[in-house]
């Protein structure tokens, strides 16, 4: 390959960059790429730590809350000049909107290679209300286009959804990459959860609707209005850009209750699953979620929804359960077959372990890119 090949990251949040891309993004560099990241939100994140490991970032006006026709043409734009000034050999684009401007825009300015990375389908389609629908058929001839670059590959974290956009009619399936999840890297820390005088069930993910925090709040009301002694840990940081987010007063209705503790957002998860006998995520439709990923490698057994995603995160009754969406009796019933059969529990956290160093770990979803991009570019006359 030649050097310096120039590699365009465009993504909505710089945080999501760090914690699910860098580890690509440094590899591709010790392979002589130029990585170039556009980046909607920063949040708390010191950009110079990425000029220090030779990435050169560039802020893009993009909104992860909903459409707004003239904030989103002016993010268009934006990204038009971002792209004709930075001359990309590969674009790489994660999440909606940077998978569809930046897909529309890589298709008209001529950029060889296309990478557009699904990491799950939100809200758009978890939903059947009628503004989903409408938006669904608003965003239908941009998600055609977007992905039928000549040379592209679309990355999915699970076949349901490349399926559900296959059979909605704007996805190629010749053109689907699975690979599974972004990667966690295999945990240090030692188990303490056997020092527990009761279990603790944990729950970390943002804090949406959409998550099944809810159905985990009533799951825990029911266990302990059946005298059975748990605790119960709600972890997680605020998603205010979400339409399904939740904002300070529900926290403090839902504190009120009692009936979880509100841990807030922690920023090292496997310390905090080192404490956790059992790991719970009731959500209601996901990429394939990092936070089941970092579950199973702490060796922890997971409860969470047959739904996509989260099913592919683990080997029903071998290293976790999986109960019905939307149904907290269900989820409750599993908690307590799992609370009340403390070795199947670790049994299926040690299965789960190995399942996670076979299947997810950061090493192998690093080699997945790189090999990907050269196959890419090998295509470029």
């Amino acid at each position: 390959m030649k050097k310096n090949k120039k590699l365009l990251i465009l993504i909505n949040d710089l945080s999501f960059f760090i914690s699910h891309r860098l580890p690509i993004a440094e590899a591709a560099i010790t392979k002589g790429f130029k990585v170039v990241i556009g980046y909607g939100e920063a949040k708390n994140i010191d950009c110079k730590y990425l000029k220090k490991k030779n990435i050169k970032i560039k802020h893009i006006p993009i909104s992860r809350g909903g459409i707004n026709l003239l904030k989103d043409l002016i993010t268009f734009i934006q990204i038009w000049n971002f792209f004709k000034k930075e001359k990309p050999d590969i674009t790489h684009l994660v999440t909606i909107k940077p998978y569809l401007y930046g897909g529309v825009i890589a298709r008209l300015l001529g950029v060889p290679c296309a990478v557009s990375a699904i990491s799950g389908l939100g809200t758009l389609f978890a939903s059947s209300n009628l503004k989903s629908k409408f938006l669904r058929l608003l965003l239908y001839p941009m998600f055609k286009f977007a992905f039928n670059h000549s040379n592209q590959k679309i990355i999915v974290h699970n076949f349901d959804d490349s399926n559900l956009l296959s059979e909605w009619g704007v996805l190629d399936l010749k053109k689907v990459l699975l690979i599974k999840g972004s990667g966690v890297k295999p945990s240090k820390l030692r188990d303490k959860s056997f020092l527990n005088e009761i279990p603790i069930i944990t729950f970390a993910s943002r804090l949406i609707k959409e998550k099944g925090i809810f159905d985990y709040i009533e799951a825990a009301s029911i266990i302990q209005n059946r005298g059975l002694k748990a605790k119960f840990y709600l972890a997680g940081d605020f998603d205010t850009k979400n339409p399904s987010g939740l904002n300070l007063d529900d926290l403090d209705v839902i504190r009120r209750k009692g009936h979880v503790e509100i841990i807030g957002y922690q920023k090292n998860i496997q310390k905090l699953y080192s404490i956790s006998n059992i790991v719970c995520l009731p959500s209601y439709r996901e990429g394939l979620p990092k936070a089941l990923l970092e579950a199973a490698v702490a060796g922890k057994v997971i409860v969470t929804t047959d739904v996509p995603g989260c099913r592919d995160a683990v080997i029903p009754k071998k290293t976790g359960l999986l109960v019905p969406v939307k149904n907290p009796l269900k989820l409750a019933d599993a908690l307590q077959w799992l609370i009340e059969n403390p070795k199947e529990r670790i049994k299926m956290g040690k299965a789960g372990k190995e399942f996670a160093k076979k299947e997810f770990l950061l090493d192998r979803v690093v080699k997945a890119h790189l090999i990907l991009y050269q196959e890419l570019l090998n295509k470029i006359k």
